[in-house]
């Protein structure tokens, strides 16, 4: 029952942090820290990229009717606009697709860490507030605005989010604006790249939990669907608190938090490092 409730509080905080740009990645490690799941690592491992599944299922249930190219409500031109998003959402995940299937296990085991996750998260809130003081005058609305090369643009800016402590929507909303996007069409288009790259790197996780000879065990499978369940109703909560704030808010909020969280966590791994694991005076 415990460890139930360790996979409420894991999905509580999936569904918060994948949306809003302050890295999942950052919130999960701190939370490993003082509540870890009491299972082997390569279930830890799969389960952190699983869970992620409750996400994705949310922004298709809110966002059904914009991604569903068949529904009979829809005009001629309104499937063909949805078509169109959908072509542009997967030019915008071939360099994460690319990059993530040939270098992740490589970035993971140099750059999973508390030392780097701090740093990112520190400088991706820079960002924030940096491009938050600059005047803009966005020139792209929406989505039918974007074109292709601006959506493979923004998804090398996701690309990078294979970093952890980067944030995936942080920085496809980097991206999205420093491209002229708004804040509101910045932020759904991220939600739209998320399906592709979330649901492969779900899929490729598992492929390689299972070629390694590994399985579920019941309670496993049992802390996987909790997870995922809390992530997907956490998630709706989420987004729709995103799309509204950012139609009244600027970011700046954010990267004010992303430095605050990044110090907390560079305290964490400073005390780890040389205090606890300092040697005893002789």
């Amino acid at each position: 029952m415990f460890e139930l409730f360790k996979a409420v509080i894991f999905g509580i905080v999936q569904g918060i942090t994948e949306w809003l740009p302050i890295s999942s990645t950052g919130h999960m490690i701190l939370l490993d820290e003082f509540l870890p799941l009491n299972f082997s690592k390569a279930f830890l491992d799969t389960f952190l990229v699983i869970v992620q599944l409750g996400s994705i299922l949310a922004v298709v249930v809110l966002f059904f009717h914009k991604l569903w190219p068949f529904s009979p409500r829809k005009s001629r031109q309104e499937k063909r606009d949805t078509w169109e998003l959908w072509f542009k959402v997967l030019v915008g995940s071939i360099p994460t697709g690319i990059i993530g299937i040939l270098f992740e296990d490589q970035i993971n085991a140099v750059f999973y860490g508390a030392m780097p996750v701090a740093v990112t998260l520190i400088l991706y809130g820079v960002f924030f507030i940096l491009i938050e003081r600059k005047p803009r005058v966005p020139s792209i609305h929406n989505t039918r605005e974007l074109s292709y090369k601006t959506a493979f643009f923004i998804g090398a800016f996701q690309a990078l989010a294979l970093i952890p402590g980067t944030s995936r929507s942080g920085s496809t909303i980097l991206g999205g604006m420093l491209c002229g996007m708004s804040r509101p069409a910045a932020s759904q288009f991220t939600f739209f790249l998320a399906i592709p790259v979330m649901a492969g790197a779900s899929l490729l996780k598992l492929v390689k939990f299972f070629g390694k000879g590994n399985s579920f065990t019941l309670d496993q499978t049992v802390v996987l669907i909790v997870g995922c369940a809390v992530a997907f109703i956490v998630s709706i909560i989420a987004i729709r608190f995103l799309m509204d704030y950012v139609k009244r808010h600027t970011f700046t909020a954010f990267g004010v938090y992303r430095i605050a969280l990044g110090i907390v966590v560079l305290v964490i791994w400073g005390v780890q490092t040389f205090v606890l694991k300092a040697p005893a005076a002789v």
